[in-house]
């Protein structure tokens, strides 16, 4: 369900910035006779975009997606947006036609950069003199409960359900080093940080 939602509200959004880019360049071209058939015809699906954009947007978050302060600055870009289009195309103002894609742009890079963080591991266990298992343990515990819970079985976001899963350990390591559907990818974990990984959602069946 979750990755049907994240798959719908990636197509969306690209949908809805390719459109407001079209506009934005009919307008700063001077095309104002295209601009109006272009937005007549697209009116009805321009609208249908829009809610799409906040169906999913709001379902993804109903459903667990993780929040931090870019999340929150990119909504606000978002919200900002919106009233810099309908003003800048009904007054055909380039300057805020032009500021409100320049918004939508830097939405989307905050959530690209939001995607990267999250694949970064936020605990650095290379230097601690503990067996593989506590190293996991850390790992887990900074880095997976936000959507797995503390016991593995919160299935936030689209996460899968450890405390049933059925993975064998190599499988596992796969699915965390190179991630899977909504599972974020985690290449930089070390073989023993993976291992000990692994070895603490066995745990977590028990």
């Amino acid at each position: 369900m979750y990755k049907g939602l994240l798959h719908t509200h990636t197509l969306v959004v690209t949908l809805f910035l390719i459109h407001y880019i079209v506009k934005t360049v009919l307008l700063v071209g001077n095309k104002n006779e295209k601009l109006a058939n272009y937005s007549k015809k697209t009116k009805v699906p321009e609208m249908i975009i829009s809610f799409l954009f906040l169906l999913t947007g709001i379902g993804m978050l109903a459903m667990g997606a993780g929040t931090n302060t870019l999340f929150f600055v990119k909504i606000a870009l978002v919200v900002a947006s919106i009233p810099l289009a309908v003003v800048g195309f009904k007054k055909s103002n380039k300057v805020l036609a032009v500021l409100s894609v320049v918004f939508l742009f830097g939405a989307y890079g905050l959530a690209e950069v939001s995607k990267k963080q999250k694949s970064e591991v936020k605990v650095d266990t290379s230097n601690m003199a503990a067996s593989n298992l506590e190293k996991g343990k850390l790992i887990y515990q900074s880095n997976c409960t936000n959507c797995h819970g503390a016991s593995g079985n919160a299935m936030l976001a689209g996460a899968k359900d450890l405390t049933i899963s059925t993975l064998s350990p190599d499988e596992a390591k796969d699915v965390i080093k190179n991630g899977r559907g909504s599972m974020q990818a985690y290449p930089t974990l070390s073989d023993d940080e993976l291992s000990g990984l692994v070895e603490y959602i066995a745990v977590l069946k028990k």
